[in-house]
């Protein structure tokens, strides 16, 4: 452990221990529903994931984890086949985290396809609530391109969902990410890629049992309905699922069933 990390954890256990009861304190009086977490994360401390997350302007936003566990997920498809998808693409976030995990493992020769409107959200419908309107997060392609100046083989597929996906329907996909936030997107976007995922590829739904996208978690509950693979929920919110890999049903802790046949 360096010098200044040991400075760094006595300090903590000085002042900012106390700094942080103090913002405890005050989160439990002004929204007592939030969780605060521990701050002694060794990956809040990641030199090159910091500054990515500068070159979005996201280090003191709310997306770090879910950014962080992207980066992780991707090495368990560094050897699964095939190319790699984003339905949802705004600032290029995402995309840039999955380029580069393309551009570092070289055992396969993968294009990056990156599908969205470029022109904002499309109209919700009953099923997503009332938190979204047409035409949020509108943002031009060309500013994506200008976030991946340092990257290689991707695609931007500028049309609505599903449109385009016809054009990659003979792929086979490693990995896909999905952040449409709506309901008939989110369902499209999982119907169409979960059959063409190779065994072990991921797919991660960025607006999984978000209270602002119940269209979203809807949409993929009913694609998965028929199917082994079922959705992770993630406590940062959204999920993954991994193609071929059975996932036990949802149920709540304390099981019921159980609780009487045991008494």
């Amino acid at each position: 452990m360096s010098f200044s990390r040991r400075i760094e954890l006595a300090t903590w256990n000085g002042g900012q221990f106390a700094r942080f009861r103090l913002l405890k304190l005050c989160a439990n009086l002004l929204v007592p529903v939030y969780r605060l977490k521990f701050p002694q994360l060794e990956w809040w401390h990641d030199t090159d994931f910091n500054n990515y997350l500068d070159k979005f302007s996201e280090r003191r936003g709310h997306n770090s984890d879910r950014r962080w566990i992207i980066h992780q997920l991707l090495r368990l498809t560094a050897e699964i086949a095939g190319d790699t998808a984003e339905c949802g693409v705004y600032a290029g976030a995402s995309s840039y985290v999955i380029l580069k995990a393309n551009q570092r493992d070289q055992r396969f020769k993968r294009t990056h396809f990156m599908f969205d409107s470029y022109e904002g959200l499309s109209k919700p419908n009953a099923s997503d609530g009332s938190y979204w309107r047409a035409g949020d997060l509108a943002i031009d392609e060309s500013t994506v391109d200008a976030n991946l100046t340092d990257c290689r083989d991707y695609k931007l597929m500028k049309g609505w969902i599903p449109t385009r996906f016809s054009e990659v329907a003979d792929r086979q996909f490693s990995f896909v990410h999905i952040d449409v936030d709506l309901y008939e997107p989110t369902r499209d976007s999982i119907a169409f890629f979960l059959p063409r995922m190779s065994p072990g590829g991921i797919i991660v739904v960025d607006d999984y049992w978000f209270t602002t996208c119940p269209g979203a978690t809807q949409g993929v509950d009913e694609v998965l309905a028929g199917s082994p693979e079922k959705m992770l929920a993630l406590p940062d919110g959204g999920g993954f699922l991994i193609k071929g890999v059975s996932t036990g049903r949802t149920a709540k802790l304390m099981d019921p069933v159980k609780e009487a046949s045991s008494n």
